[in-house]
């Protein structure tokens, strides 16, 4: 029998008992006659909605706690593989809510607002399942980190992205530790000495964006690719997810280490001789969904 189970996955279960820990509702209790988000599941598709287009889908204190309760909620449940974030209106987000960044608010208000924030920043990336963004808009500043945050993002062609904040004297510094990781530094450092928008296809051209597609197949497109990972065992996923992150943050050598040892522990995985021996008997695998050591 293989041994000891690396202990890569023995973190993400541990994670992933906190998300469920942290998550005190349940999954469509949200209350209020127009939530900030709106959530629904289907076919292991988690789909998390942006509900505030009046507002420019701003990511005020209350939105982000919102879409944080969103993400986290049931996140036990077996049957969840993906999720994606969208939003109703012609702006994906407009960022924070400069309302809430007056003086009047104050220091301790403000340090909240940016917490809350990056919380829901690392969670996405954090979290064991993908999660993509489906753009159909404007994405600005704090809506711009929230699309370079993203595992994946998909955009129409009508959609822009730009970090203005230099423009109204808040200079974007926390979007720009998500799309400083997305994009080139010049092609940041320019969007955040400037506010200058791009266009969806540059955003393609410098990767900040996964695919652009025209608005009428946005969402067919982006069900396309989320249905694709629905089809892959889900701990081989969450697996190759966390790895992904770490390995990235490491140098060449520690990151062919960290890597090489995850290959050996995902072989270990029942799902993964699962799938090698469905490929040499060319049948399609029949996944377990758990993440459990192989026996010899």
């Amino acid at each position: 029998m293989a041994q000891n189970l690396m202990q890569s996955v023995i973190g993400l279960h541990k994670l992933h008992r906190r998300f469920i820990l942290l998550s005190r509702s349940r999954f469509y209790c949200q209350t209020g006659v127009e939530p900030l988000t709106l959530t629904q599941q289907h076919n292991g598709i988690r789909r998390i909605i942006l509900n505030n287009p009046k507002k420019r889908n701003a990511l005020s204190l209350s939105m982000l706690e919102s879409l944080h309760k969103s993400i986290l909620c049931e996140t036990n449940r077996k049957d969840l593989r993906v999720i994606i974030i969208s939003a109703k209106g012609t702006v994906f987000s407009s960022g924070h809510d400069l309302k809430e960044l007056t003086s009047a608010q104050g220091r301790e208000y403000h340090t909240q607002v940016f917490s809350t924030c990056s919380k829901v920043m690392t969670l996405i990336q954090d979290i064991p399942v993908p999660v993509i963004a489906m753009v159909n808009g404007v994405a600005t500043a704090a809506g711009c980190q929230l699309v370079a945050s993203c595992d994946i993002a998909v955009a129409s062609e009508k959609s822009t992205f730009a970090t203005p904040g230099v423009n109204v004297g808040l200079f974007c510094s926390t979007p720009a530790v998500a799309i400083g990781r997305a994009v080139p530094r010049k092609v940041a450092m320019e969007m955040l000495f400037t506010g200058t928008p791009i266009s969806a296809h540059d955003a393609l051209l410098h990767g900040l964006v996964s695919k652009v597609v025209p608005e009428n197949r946005l969402e067919e497109e982006t069900l396309a690719i989320a249905q694709h990972i629905c089809q892959a065992s889900q701990p081989v996923v969450a697996l190759g997810k966390a790895t992904f992150y770490r390995q990235m943050a490491q140098g060449r050598d520690a990151a062919y280490a960290t890597t090489s040892k995850v290959m050996v522990d995902n072989l270990a995985l029942t799902d993964g001789q699962e799938g090698i021996r469905a490929f040499i008997e060319k049948r399609k695998p029949e996944w377990s969904h758990k993440a459990e050591q192989a026996h010899d």
